[in-house]
């Protein structure tokens, strides 16, 4: 059993996603990091970086917070979702790392600037929304002639798609990323998606270009 510590953002998402794919049991603490409950002392403790999503692993009392921390664990620890083989794993740990350091950070910037704060800083609304474009642009060629990043569905995919499915707060038209576009509708199909989608609650349905 997973305890899992989450709110409505796109690195929620990852790990529910994924415990959902997994087909694991596991409750869902939500954490309102608008109210600040983020910093609670009892959230720190398994957090100390104060951000969701976190998770304590019941079967042995591990606590992890970092999305991709968490995923690569559940990844391991299911035997799912990873390739098998060591090529193949490297390559779908390369885009992991590259969601967490490229597509989350810049993608999160867009939305603080473009969405919530439009019209404050144009410099930075053309820097990140610009930056943003360009690794779509990365994600929409490495998706030519695959159905998936890696070679098979892994948490590669599951960890960029939540970032994609805010392209409209990125003001990012998807038609103009075709491989990108089909590569999120065909994920967007899977039921785990859809329910991990609404984890820890619901508040509005999946995008669709």
């Amino acid at each position: 059993m997973i305890d899992l510590y989450t709110w409505t953002t796109p690195n929620g998402r990852k790990v529910s996603i994924l415990l959902e794919e997994l087909g694991v049991d596991y409750t869902a603490h939500p954490i309102n990091i608008g109210q600040d409950e983020q910093m609670q002392p009892d959230f720190l403790a398994i957090s100390p970086n104060n951000k969701i999503p976190a998770i304590v692993d019941r079967d042995n009392g591990l606590s992890l917070m970092e999305s991709g921390a968490i995923m690569l664990y559940l990844a391991e620890k299911h035997g799912h979702f990873m390739p098998d083989d060591p090529t193949g794993r490297w390559r779908a740990t390369e885009w992991l790392m590259w969601q967490m350091g490229g597509l989350g950070p810049m993608a999160g910037q867009a939305h603080h600037f473009l969405h919530f704060n439009q019209g404050k800083a144009p410099y930075a609304e053309e820097r990140y929304g610009k930056e943003t474009k360009r690794l779509y642009s990365v994600l929409d060629k490495r998706l030519e002639g695959r159905d998936f990043i890696a070679d098979s569905y892994s948490i590669a995919d599951m960890a960029a798609w939540p970032w994609i499915s805010r392209f409209e707060w990125q003001q990012v038209d998807l038609g103009a990323f075709p491989n990108v576009r089909d590569w999120y509708v065909r994920i967007a199909e899977r039921p785990a998606v859809q329910k991990g989608y609404h984890v820890p609650k619901k508040v509005g349905e999946i995008p669709l270009p």
